[in-house]
């Protein structure tokens, strides 16, 4: 059997335990995690100055559109306070009272034994919440042989009248009362009676009936 003798073992051994030291392994280690971390830091270094070129590109669009921008706001601002001033007027135009269709109905109820002394009243409530009314005083004298019987006469044509053009009517006898003086009707002396009558009533055109739904007209059978 043939006998190696190896001279070199002991550098052998020597090129082996330093490619196994620890200390250098460590630095190797250390070298690479530096290495990437170094290149992370640049990597998000270089995406902050991308993203702050980027800003300083839109606050310098921003600074030349502006004064465009605010002077749109407030023109903005301005067309929809003169639009909201605008429905409003067209609300109040559209929804006002009219006066001389109502004294129209009322000089209609106005028999010859009747007359008005006064008339007083106006327009309560707000449109848009619906609560608007009319309100009214309607002071007189009725005239002939049963003076309360021609001051109920002309409350009932007064109802029949507002209701053909108004809603919720309701007209009552706040006073009715008798005089005692007498007046000529056709040579006639008549007691007076002094009445005050409040009217109130819907402004709103009343509702209209419900249509009867159409007959069935078919064919009798033979």
């Amino acid at each position: 059997m043939a006998i190696h003798l190896n001279l070199l073992h002991e550098e052998i051994r020597q090129q082996r335990e330093r490619q196994r030291d620890p200390l250098k392994i460590g630095m190797m280690v250390l070298i690479v995690f530096g290495a990437i971390l170094f290149c992370y830091y640049m990597f998000n270094a270089y995406r902050t100055l991308e993203i702050k070129a980027k800003l300083s590109a839109v606050q310098r669009q921003w600074v030349k559109v502006e004064p465009n921008v605010t002077a749109a706001q407030k023109r903005s601002a301005e067309l929809t306070e003169i639009i909201k001033t605008t429905r409003v007027l067209e609300d109040y135009i559209e929804d006002r009272f009219f006066w001389a269709p109502f004294l129209e109905k009322v000089s209609r109820c106005v028999a010859p034994n009747t007359q008005l002394t006064n008339i007083e009243g106006g327009v309560e409530g707000n449109t848009q919440e619906g609560t608007r009314k009319v309100a009214l005083l309607i002071e007189g004298v009725a005239a002939g042989r049963e003076p309360r019987a021609a001051a109920e006469d002309l409350r009932q044509m007064l109802v029949e009248q507002l209701g053909q053009s108004y809603r919720d009517v309701k007209i009552e006898f706040k006073t009715l009362e008798d005089l005692d003086t007498l007046i000529s009707v056709g040579g006639t002396n008549t007691a007076m009676a002094h009445y005050i009558l409040t009217v109130n009533f819907n402004p709103k055109a009343p509702l209209k009936p419900a249509a009867a739904p159409p007959t069935d007209r078919g064919s009798k059978k033979r």
